[in-house]
């Protein structure tokens, strides 16, 4: 029984279907969620990029003029104050909203493969505007097409990733598309460091039109990918589905999985309208997640440090080549933690890793304001930053990012995507990518103004939402390790407060029922 906040753990759902993690399974989740690269790549790169003095002159020549040449006179805490500067990071977000909605049609009727192959296509080409730009119309534009074809990706390749994957690995191998975001990070910012450094200041062309080499690695992997039973079985093709259900499970007999898989395509089949079906109160938890736990992801204020980590440290006393060095350093840590997360996520559990987690940035988050208000103040003008101090702001930053990246960041993709049975799964990812959206293009937009606004204090407008949603988690969250997809709905049933939502369990269908629809 899952209990109001002690018990945590999952309630037996009844059914442990055989299996192994084969080579197949590994390498295709593998590819698949090398769709994470595009999206880090892309939050890595901006933030780089719109601190490269070569780009602001020629884009941006209000904020180049209050950086460069208002040096001693400008407050640190708004010296990056641009509505137009925000918009070219944050319009993306704008798109990626609308192309997921679009994205979850295709997913359903065309297969999951079908939306990575247009996602990374879509991005490749915004990676060529971007690259090419001659003014800040043409970014923009470049921007929308990067943003609908992370759209697309984000959509289905978590989906993709928690169909293939055997319920007992489900966590570690959905936890390989955040792992490739901290990797695209990573790279882009490692790759803004030396573009930077580029003579005549064309560099940022570079940074930004790298970005077709993650999109192309996408593309190419995902002509090479299987589709998922799920996604065969919902479009008709049974014996095709049970024949990548044998391969991907690596064992003569999948019957009572296949079964089960059949059993929920025919429950999707009796939805017309899957967006209406999504506000039956028998579906109010699995929503309530979808919208909440990516609206959290976002006030946590990491994607903060991540789009503007070179703007950040720059802000806050470090040069052009320290504050980019910097951000590489973060990243570095964003990557290697998420590894931790992807060894313990299927044995310690999804709460205690939310938890922890949130702990852990809170903490970071208060000691970061204490360090800052003390040396910045009001006024933002801190004068000479000494080195041990930056350092130890680099390290507390860090920890955040730690704290984050083994637990908010995977996890608020990884949840979503398992709880939501087969009739409403893909329209309910495209709510939660639009909410993860929506508050991305919040946070990016109005990042900058609010430092300008709170200064110091903006880091206790996050950690009060990594209080709230601590508790939110606590109380509401129940333990979804070591269950089936196809089983999760017995998580509701047995959960203090989701119970009096869900209806009893119904009748399987007969394996009679199954031969009629195979026929």
């Amino acid at each position: 029984m899952v209990g109001g906040g002690g018990g945590i753990d999952p309630p037996g759902a009844g059914k442990e279907y055989p299996g192994k993690l084969t080579a197949k399974v590994f390498v295709a989740c593998a590819v698949a969620g090398c769709g994470g690269l595009i999206f880090g790549y892309d939050i890595g790169i901006s933030g780089g990029v719109t601190s490269m003095p070569s780009f602001l002159k020629q884009f941006f020549p209000s904020v180049y003029k209050k950086e460069e040449l208002d040096v001693g006179s400008t407050n640190q805490y708004c010296k990056f104050n641009s509505e137009t500067l925000t918009m070219f990071t944050s319009s993306l977000y704008l798109a990626a909203l609308v192309a997921s909605l679009v994205a979850s049609h295709i997913t359903k009727l065309c297969g999951r493969r079908m939306s990575m192959l247009l996602g990374g296509s879509l991005f490749c080409l915004g990676a060529v505007l971007n690259a090419a730009a001659h003014n800040v119309l043409m970014l923009i534009l470049g921007r929308i097409f990067l943003g609908i074809g992370i759209g697309f990706t984000n959509q289905s390749v978590p989906i993709y990733l928690s169909e293939l994957a055997p319920y007992k690995y489900r966590g570690s191998l959905n936890m390989i598309f955040q792992f490739t975001i901290t990797i695209g990070i990573l790279f882009a910012n490692l790759l803004n460091y030396f573009f930077a450094k580029i003579e005549g200041g064309w560099g940022w062309r570079l940074s930004l039109g790298f970005a077709v080499v993650p999109a192309l690695i996408f593309i190419i992997g995902s002509f090479f990918l299987p589709e998922t039973p799920n996604s065969l079985i919902q479009r008709g093709r049974l014996e095709e589905a049970k024949e990548r259900l044998l391969a991907i499970r690596g064992i003569p007999n999948v019957d009572e999985e296949f079964n089960d898989l059949v059993a929920a395509s025919d429950a999707s089949a009796k939805i017309k309208d899957p967006w209406w079906n999504l506000m039956k109160r028998k579906y109010r938890p699995q929503v309530t997640f979808a919208i909440l736990i990516p609206f959290f992801q976002q006030l946590t204020g990491m994607n903060v440090i991540m789009f503007y980590a070179p703007v950040l440290f720059k802000t806050i006393g470090f040069g052009n080549n320290a504050s980019l060095m910097s951000a590489v350093i973060s990243g570095l840590v964003n990557c290697l933690s998420t590894l931790v997360s992807i060894a313990t996520v299927d044995r310690v559990g999804r709460r205690k890793l939310f938890l922890q987690g949130g702990a852990q940035m809170f903490i970071c988050q208060i000691v970061i304001t204490i360090a800052i208000a003390l040396k910045f103040g009001t006024s933002g003008n801190p004068g000479v930053l000494p080195k041990g101090y930056a350092i130890g702001l680099v390290v507390f930053i860090c920890i955040y990012v730690a704290g984050f990246a083994w637990s908010w960041g995977p996890l608020g993709w990884l949840v979503p995507s398992e709880i939501f049975p087969l009739e409403i799964r893909s329209a309910a990812q495209s709510i939660n990518v639009s909410v993860n959206m929506i508050f991305t293009f919040f946070i990016a937009q109005i990042f900058l103004q609010m430092l300008c606004s709170f200064k110091y204090g903006l880091f206790i407008f996050f950690a009060c939402f990594v209080v709230v949603m601590n508790v939110f988690i606590y109380f509401f969250l129940p333990e979804t390790k070591g269950i089936p997809i196809e089983e999760m709905a017995g998580i509701w049933r047995e959960h203090w407060y989701w119970k009096r939502f869900v209806p009893a369990e119904e009748d399987p269908p007969t394996k009679g029922d199954i031969e009629m629809r195979k026929e």
